[in-house]
């Protein structure tokens, strides 16, 4: 049997364009690496709080359950991806690594590390944008003797106790950890630049209600992944009362600490990079998928080298939402729609060959 479409990841983004294909009668598989429906939101930190409330956090075809002005968790966007999944009764196949997705005639086919081979019109990349963690080359980096974390790997204040650390970066996730990492240790942040912060809440309403009010997020300007931090008012007190330090970028790595300018070494425990992912894609090697420098080549979701490739999930794909749950269900309507062109013309190309 040849699908219409097989969609790799079972995050956010897959789980919206399984919503789309299921809505539309298409035939589609989606392949999850990992044992379990949800992408990369159980394997972050404990503590981890969305910064939009729950009115701006919900998949198409059913809301956030939560309050509509809270933050949910980690846990309870967890829980709802799955339910997702569930009330839909969307086809997801969980440890199905997919390795290869290579042309075949009209069609791709799509192999998996369990040695599963799949024919389909249409492929969606939906492996999301957070599980290639970035961590910036730097001089002495590989010689040092103590612990190397992404944010990735960090999960609780308690593993640090008594720890010297210091967090790298200088946006939402880098300020958010360093002050959770008060409690247990003595961290500082280093960055290249300043931090700077946007208010949680503006005139008595949440931020993203003024960004979906004047539309920023329906365009690329602002960046998901990067600064400002957005603030209650917590973070600036504690950099302004030196409860929490941030320091300009140290400029080596040694082999028990890091070098600051000018000259001063400091012994360091752990060093915690908060420096975002990259998209990661090695499943699309042996196609026309990627630029020479590893960006991806599309333009709305839509691969401008590969008939019916898409993507789905990925830092301003269209705009600044397109990585975030309230924005993968917008981006995932655009794909299907461009999909079902292709699909159109493909069984008038081969009419020998139907849809299922």
């Amino acid at each position: 049997m040849t699908l219409d479409a097989v969609i790799v990841g079972a995050g956010q983004a897959g789980l919206a364009m399984a919503y789309q294909l299921k809505r539309a009668g298409l035939s589609y598989q989606v392949l999850e690496a990992s044992g379990q429906i949800g992408g990369s939101w159980p394997a972050y930190y404990d503590s981890l709080t969305l910064f939009s409330p729950a009115r701006y956090s919900s998949l198409p075809g059913m809301p956030f359950p939560a309050d509509p002005d809270a933050y949910p968790r980690r846990d309870e966007v967890t829980a709802y991806l799955r339910h997702y999944a569930r009330h839909h009764d969307l086809r997801v196949a969980t440890g199905q690594k997919v390795l290869h997705v290579r042309r075949e005639g009209p069609h791709f086919a799509v192999e998996s590390a369990s040695g599963d081979r799949l024919l389909a019109r249409s492929v969606v990349s939906a492996s999301g944008a957070f599980a290639h963690p970035y961590i910036p080359p730097l001089p002495g980096l590989d010689a040092f003797g103590g612990k190397v974390l992404h944010s990735r790997d960090y999960r609780r204040p308690e593993d640090f106790v008594g720890q010297r650390v210091l967090v790298v970066g200088s946006a939402n996730s880098a300020v958010q950890i360093a002050d959770e990492l008060l409690a247990t240790c003595r961290v500082s942040i280093a960055s290249r630049r300043q931090i700077s912060f946007l208010p949680q809440r503006l005139l008595g309403w949440d931020i993203h209600r003024w960004i979906v009010l004047s539309r920023l997020d329906k365009t690329r300007w602002l960046n998901d992944q990067s600064t400002p931090v957005l603030d209650d008012g917590r973070y600036r007190q504690r950099l302004r009362s030196g409860a929490l330090q941030r320091r300009p970028m140290f400029e080596s790595v040694t082999r028990d600490g890091v070098v600051w300018a000018p000259g001063e070494h400091e012994p360091v425990d752990t060093l915690l990079f908060a420096t975002g992912f990259r998209p990661h894609v090695p499943f699309l090697d042996g196609l026309n998928a990627l630029h020479p420098d590893g960006t991806l080549r599309q333009t709305n979701g839509i691969a401008t080298h590969e008939p019916g490739l898409y993507f789905v999930g990925y830092p301003r794909q269209r705009n600044f939402a397109s990585a975030t749950l309230r924005g993968v269900g917008h981006d995932a309507a655009v794909v299907h729609k461009a999909m079902s062109a292709h699909l159109a013309r493909a069984t008038a190309s081969h009419p020998a060959v139907a849809p299922g």
